[in-house]
């Protein structure tokens, strides 16, 4: 708002024949580009609606003179669904092609689970459970990690006692080792003055060996499908895989 961004997306809105007024109030003729109902932009009482700041992200996104981006991926709630016509309205409205240079990914629920329970949430009781007490409970890494691993499309069990623990069955914990043990390599390596440059990679003729470059050789491919698939957890899946070939 203080950049001047928001008045910016709305004069564009205006400028195009989009923005009207009426009961006091200025809308986005929304229904105009496949919404089911013209939305408020600027309320009777003269404060923005929420979607006005949603119009000025997408817009800067896309139509700054600096690096705009080809496509604006917005994951919303579960309890979001319903914002998905008015947002692709938008896009439409900025000269963009919806589904192209706007896509939407619907997150489902995310259950915190301890001592093998869920932990029951309300906003009445005041007993959420948010993401920087998360953080403060299981650290930032398990925190990203946890989230980033399941699909989009599934609900997201975070299991607080196996996330905290230093044992193979934590993913996070798993991984991590990994890579540890594969820094040691390189470390130790370095101190013997090993080349990996000239290295005689026919000596990697063992079945493990064999396994850990098949694995690694995957690593193209999946981190490709994940973008395509705007599928994160495939990442997080092939790098679990690897550290178990590693391991």
């Amino acid at each position: 708002y203080q950049d001047g961004e928001v008045e910016r997306a709305i004069a564009k809105l205006r400028e195009q024949g989009d923005i009207f007024e009426k009961d006091g109030a200025t809308w986005f003729a929304s229904t105009k580009h496949g919404d089911d109902k013209d939305r408020v932009i600027i309320k009777s009482d003269g404060n923005y609606a929420y979607f006005a700041a949603d119009i000025a992200y997408y817009y800067n996104k896309r139509h700054r003179a600096t690096d705009p981006a080809d496509v604006a991926i917005y994951m919303l709630g579960a309890d979001h669904h319903g914002y998905i016509g008015r947002m692709m309205a938008m896009c439409a409205a900025f000269g963009d092609k919806p589904g192209v240079n706007m896509q939407i990914l619907i997150g489902q629920l995310v259950n915190v689970m301890k001592d093998g329970k869920a932990v029951r949430m309300s906003k009445r009781a005041g007993n959420v459970v948010t993401i920087d007490d998360l953080v403060d409970a299981i650290g930032v890494d398990a925190s990203r990690y946890s989230l980033a691993r399941t699909d989009y499309n599934t609900s997201v069990d975070i299991d607080l006692n196996l996330l905290a623990s230093h044992s193979n069955d934590n993913p996070v914990y798993y991984v991590q080792y990994a890579h540890a043990r594969s820094c040691n390599v390189d470390r130790n390596a370095a101190e013997a003055q090993i080349d990996p440059t000239v290295a005689d990679l026919a000596l990697l003729d063992t079945e493990a060996d064999g396994e850990v470059l098949a694995a690694l050789a995957q690593w193209p491919a999946a981190l490709a499908q994940a973008g395509d698939l705007r599928a994160p957890h495939r990442i997080a899946h092939y790098l679990e895989d690897l550290a178990a070939a590693y391991h």
